[in-house]
């Protein structure tokens, strides 16, 4: 008898009485009722789908001589982007919230690796980080904004801005902004944005941009949302802007699946246990999940892709009505991003 898909699993779990109960929270971020997959015209479709791995979507592919950089890359789907673009050839700048865990991490990969010191939330670290990256004097081929934080069950903030926006999307604003010229200076320089489906959670409105802070009616998940979507709409943004400019780089964005990583250290007991004891029936494997990063960093036929959200390594048009694609909106969000973060831009 043929072995079940994951998908297969899937739908068993969300059909049983106290599984469906169990997972429905922890499916929350993913497509748990079917939804027709609409494809951007003009996009390639690959060969790869839900259950492809990082290995399996870059297997044949040479990146000798190539320099990537990961964020958020000492564990979790970080760590195995950083395996796989090391695997096939990249040097692979290894980025961590300190310097011991990237070191960590990179003597567990072996391969041509180099620990970064990156603390997403302080922009002294930031600028440290990029100054010591434009030091090595070598183009940046792929940039994979991976790091991220998710339903803080409090409000935090950071400089007066709730926290996961200050971190999911300001962080990576100043860093990739820093590491502009070195993305440009590439043959073919690659932005990667890891977002989520989570952009749904996201308010109405979209960005609320007169409540950055959290403080009005704050609710984990729907920040996590509206950092998500901030994320999709910087690739949004930096994809008009290479057009515009002339150059050949891209940037994408992408949501990778839902996996249990660390990502939700911060959800109740009871989901995380959940996620542990039956999470293997419905979410995908670290090697999965890492598999649309790698995809979208390396395949030949999406070089000149840019501007577009992918899920399960294929491209695909963003649920209506949530502003994935309101380009007013992303150069308003620009804008004000750079307001907040002007003492450390260049």
């Amino acid at each position: 008898m043929d072995q079940p898909t994951a998908l297969d699993r899937r739908q068993f779990l969300l059909r049983s009485g106290a599984g469906a109960v169990m997972a429905a929270p922890l499916l929350s971020c993913s497509r748990s009722e079917p939804e027709p997959v609409v494809r951007p015209a003009g996009v390639p479709i690959g060969p790869f789908g839900a259950e492809s791995t990082a290995e399996e979507v870059t297997a044949g592919i040479d990146l000798t001589g190539k320099l990537a950089l990961v964020t958020g890359a000492t564990s979790g789907l970080g760590l195995e982007t950083a395996r796989v673009l090391a695997q096939r050839g990249a040097s692979v700048i290894v980025a961590g919230r300190s310097l011991g865990k990237a070191e960590t991490a990179c003597r567990e990969l072996g391969m041509d690796t180099q620990p970064l010191a990156l603390e997403l939330e302080q922009g002294e670290s930031i600028v440290t980080a990029a100054q010591s990256v434009l030091a090595l004097e070598r183009p940046i081929d792929i940039l994979v904004c991976n790091a991220g934080i998710m339903a803080l069950p409090q409000l935090e903030q950071v400089g007066g801005i709730e926290k996961q926006f200050a971190v999911n999307h300001l962080g990576h604003f100043m860093l990739v902004n820093r590491l502009l010229p070195a993305v440009e200076a590439a043959a073919q320089g690659r932005i990667v944005i890891v977002s989520s489906l989570g952009y749904r959670w996201a308010p109405e409105a979209g960005i609320e941009f007169d409540n950055l802070s959290g403080e009005r009616d704050y609710e984990p998940n729907r920040m996590y949302g509206q950092s998500k979507l901030a994320n999709a709409l910087f690739s949004l943004e930096l994809a008009r802007r290479f057009r515009e400019s002339g150059s050949t780089a891209t940037a994408n964005a992408l949501h990778p699946g839902v996996i249990n990583t660390n990502l939700g250290r911060h959800f109740d007991a009871w989901k995380r246990v959940a996620a542990s004891l039956i999470g293997w029936t419905f979410m995908k494997s670290i090697e999965e999940g890492a598999a649309t990063s790698c995809y979208l960093a390396t395949a030949p036929a999406l070089s000149t892709v840019s501007g577009y959200y992918f899920e399960d390594c294929n491209p695909v048009v963003p649920t209506p009505g949530k502003h994935m694609d309101d380009l007013a909106m992303a150069q308003r969000l620009w804008d004000v991003s750079r307001e907040l973060c002007t003492e450390y831009l260049v």
